[in-house]
């Protein structure tokens, strides 16, 4: 363990930052004088004029008001990760590894400025619901600093959280986050729209464990894959903080890394750094990396946190902390002065201080979910549509009239995520395609008590959700087919049909069945209590033990429904996939790439009935799917307008542009543990993996054809003799040689021929072409040599090997078009 000492990171002061001189007592000193011409003051002038106690309050996420300063609450976070989250009805955009699957920066742009929009209405309209005296709960607090984009690499499908990044290449993430950034910051050179904050620094990819598990990165790996997904969109001036994540890194907790100063702070001294949710006392509790909290407070500040996220809303523990820490002289007035007056400037740009200059000020209510960003969310939802694979090259619905079914769970709802806002509305797969037919494909069941005695409850939609790496027992969800709800438990044990989806951070709608003699006893997956029926004939969860034992009764079955309704059928859409609140999300990682059993079963069912079928996966990260199925697409679940894109893209009204932003592997057998980080060694990800797979990174169809050709390699040189100040440019053609207008994500990779351990190839360049058919257009990639670079560990820097190179110009990381050599 490092001492407080050895993580000491002193920051870069604010310009002009008065530091005054340090008290033993917070609350000694006079107060200092009011503020000066109000509407147009300065993060430095108010933290002069905050008293040593008043600072030490707004390390907690939840700032207090200083009404003698004219200052009001403050709070860090607001969740925008794919639209405004958690405070209600909100534009539902794709999931971010959906809109990483666009390769799209200006659409991402657009996105992020629809949504930081909606933010400042949300903000605005609680203002001034404020300053009625309306209802406060009504109208939430709402942050200008938005806690988006997440930069964390896809390096392994299985990753709970797999469906907040946007892929697994360190130069795509940065291109996305930037392009979003810049959207949620807004064109304004002074003042920002929305603050935004990226996730999680740093190795953060696994959900096991994952506050006291320590990610195993080699020195070459951080530099050359983890590092870059932060500094390329923290360098570019759109980021406005930064959130560590719960995890260890070689043995130190992120939220004492030396890297936060180091690193972080090199690249932008301003940066506001924001603990994770309880991160910081789990430096004690559950991380057992200090003693006593004092300590693990004072590290953290000393390391680079800026703002506590501890206790919810509690920030007593806080302050007490600090002001202990204070007094035993483990931190020094300057570094809380450093870390307030980084949140201060925050709060400061996004025109909090100066109301009546706030170029965005006029924001309100109607933005939100308005007609405009609805159609902002079809465009992103067709974007992000993989076709996957089409043997018949057209559109498999096109110009066709007849009889569709559309079966499995996901074909009729559209789900959301931890971090969504309230659908609008909602338009599913059945509904886009308008489907004859929509069926659920999972088994009606009467839950019956064994006894006989306690009565039976249902009927019930029965679906089996299979396992996850923290319940290797298979989850279960029962919808009442009479009201549509699921069973819940709730805070009284109860079991009732009374939710409308899983949902929560502890969801409270999933059970587990474990078979025994005679049946099986179900217990509640959220609490860990066997249900049984009371004495009032209702089901409760709070027995220990299996006391009561049930049978499933299956009134009809759902593979024979889904057979006889694909049978009849002229074609049908088979849609597959998650649910994001189940087995695979925060605090969840996958066991296995597999669809679910049943899933796995109904794909079997129904192509076997109609060879027909179109398989449509809604999902949040890769899948392992083996079958024959000759057109296959997959989806993020991409929001309200999830329905209209897919039938667009069937039925060719809409050509599909999307590409993978991660490797679909052919199975999980072979993958390295998850806290192996060594892409390099344990050959992760497209850069250096030789496993089978399904689809390559970067992989995806259109139903019109491009060809590449005339590629031309020249390079520029600086006065330097440095290969560093030097620039590759590319130039080819690309042609749309089929029969429909179509767009075209052209990647440029490079590699070593020379080089030891260096990638098969790395992505170097992307751009998205918009071409008619029969058109081409000549493209130009201009790419700095030092993309050519490794980090040198005995050197400590980046060096460009002398040697042998090419450049690989195509579709995918896998289907190259055109190549080319040249020597650095």
């Amino acid at each position: 363990m490092e001492t407080i000492e050895a993580l000491r990171f002193r920051s870069a002061p604010l310009k002009d930052d008065p530091v005054t001189q340090a008290s033993s007592d917070p609350g000694s000193r006079p107060l200092p004088g009011p503020l000066p011409r109000p509407g147009h003051r300065d993060a430095a002038d108010i933290l002069a004029r905050l008293t040593l106690a008043e600072k030490i309050a707004m390390l907690h996420q939840h700032q207090p008001a200083v009404p003698r300063l004219g200052l009001a609450a403050f709070t860090t976070g607001c969740e925008a990760l794919h639209g405004v989250g958690w405070i209600g009805r909100a534009t539902v955009f794709p999931q971010a590894v959906g809109l990483g699957a666009t390769w799209d920066r200006e659409l991402l742009r657009r996105v992020g400025q629809a949504v930081s929009s909606e933010v400042r209405a949300f903000r605005q309209d609680t203002a001034k619901a404020m300053a009625k005296n309306e209802v406060a709960e009504k109208f939430p607090m709402v942050s200008l600093n938005v806690w988006a984009p997440v930069v964390n690499l896809l390096r392994d499908p299985r990753w709970g959280r797999n469906e907040e990044g946007y892929s697994e290449d360190p130069y795509a993430t940065g291109e996305m986050a930037i392009a979003y950034c810049r959207g949620l910051r807004g064109d304004d050179p002074r003042v920002w729209r929305t603050a935004p904050l990226l996730k999680h620094f740093l190795a953060y990819n696994a959900e096991t464990d994952r506050d006291i598990a320590s990610a195993t990165v080699p020195e070459r790996v951080l530099h050359e894959y983890e590092l870059p997904a932060f500094r390329r969109p923290i360098e570019d001036g759109a980021v406005a903080g930064v959130m560590p994540g719960y995890n260890l890194v070689n043995g130190i907790p992120n939220h004492v890394h030396p890297l936060i100063g180091s690193a972080l702070r090199a690249w932008d001294a301003e940066l506001a750094v924001c603990s994770d949710a309880q991160a910081p006392s789990n430096l004690v509790e559950r991380e057992k990396y200090f003693d006593t909290h004092v300590e693990s407070h004072a590290a953290a500040l000393l390391a680079g946190i800026d703002s506590f996220t501890d206790n919810s809303q509690d920030s007593a523990p806080t302050i007490e902390r600090f002001t202990e820490a204070f007094t035993r002289g483990l931190v020094s007035e300057a570094d809380i002065d450093a870390a307030v007056g980084r949140v201060l400037l925050m709060r400061q740009r996004t025109g909090e201080f100066d109301p009546e200059g706030d170029p965005y000020a006029g924001i309100r209510a109607e933005v939100i979910a308005s007609a405009e960003h609805a159609a902002l969310a079809l465009e992103a939802a067709r974007a992000g549509v993989v076709l996957l694979r089409n043997e018949g090259g057209a559109p498999p619905l096109a110009e066709f009239s007849g009889a569709i079914a559309v079966v499995g769970h996901l074909g009729s709802r559209v789900l959301t995520d931890w971090y969504s806002g309230t659908l609008p509305y909602a338009v599913s797969i059945a509904e886009g395609l308008g489907a004859a037919a929509a069926v659920d494909g999972s088994d009606t069941v009467l839950l019956r008590s064994a006894g006989g005695e306690g009565g039976e409850f249902g009927p019930f939609k029965h679906v089996d959700w299979g396992t996850s790496v923290q319940c290797p027992q298979a989850v279960h969800t029962f919808q009442s087919v009479d009201s549509g709800l699921y069973l819940t438990v709730g805070d009284d044990s109860v079991v009732d049909a009374a939710a409308a989806t899983p949902d929560g951070w502890v969801v409270r709608e999933l059970f587990e069945l474990e078979h025994v003699a005679g049946g099986v006893a179900v217990r509640s997956n959220a609490t860990g209590r066997y249900v049984r029926v009371g004495a009032d004939g209702v089901l409760i969860a709070d027995s220990d033990t299996p006391e009561e034992i049930f049978t499933l009764q299956v009134l009809t079955s759902g593979l024979d429904e889904a057979a006889r309704a694909a049978a009849s059928a002229e074609r049908v859409v088979l849609v597959v996939g998650n649910d994001p609140h189940i087995n695979g999300r925060e605090t969840i990682d996958r066991d296995s790439l597999a669809l679910p059993p049943h899933q796995e079963a109904l794909l079997a069912a129904v192509h076997a009935a109609n060879p027909a079928t179109t398989l449509v996966i809604v999902s949040s990260y890769p899948y392992a799917i083996d079958t024959q199925i000759p057109t296959i697409l997959w989806t993020s679940h991409a929001g309200q307008e999830l329905g209209t894109a897919i039938a667009d893209i069937l039925t060719g009204a809409h050509n599909p542009s999307a590409r993978l932003p991660q490797t679909w592997y052919a199975s999980a057998d072979g993958l390295p543990d998850p806290y192996d980080y060594d892409i390099i060694g344990s050959e992760w990800t497209y850069q250096y993996s030789r496993r089978d797979h399904l689809w390559a990174f970067g992989h995806g169809l259109s139903y019109t054809d491009f060809e590449y050709s005339d590629l031309t390699l020249t390079r520029s040189d600086s006065d330097s003799d440095s290969d560093s100040d030097s620039t590759l440019t590319a130039t080819l053609e690309v042609t749309n040689t089929g029969t429909r207008d179509g767009a075209e994500i052209v990647q440029l990779y490079t590699r070593s021929l020379d080089g030891d351990r260096r990638p098969l190839r790395k992505l170097a360049a992307f751009t998205k072409l918009h071409l008619p058919a029969g058109e081409s257009q000549t493209v130009t990639f201009d790419v700095p040599l030092t993309e050519l670079a490794f980090w040198d560990e005995a050197a400590q820097h980046f060096a460009i090997d002398k040697g042998r190179y090419e450049v690989l110009v195509g579709a995918s990381s896998q289907d190259i078009r055109t190549r080319q050599e040249f020597s650095a």
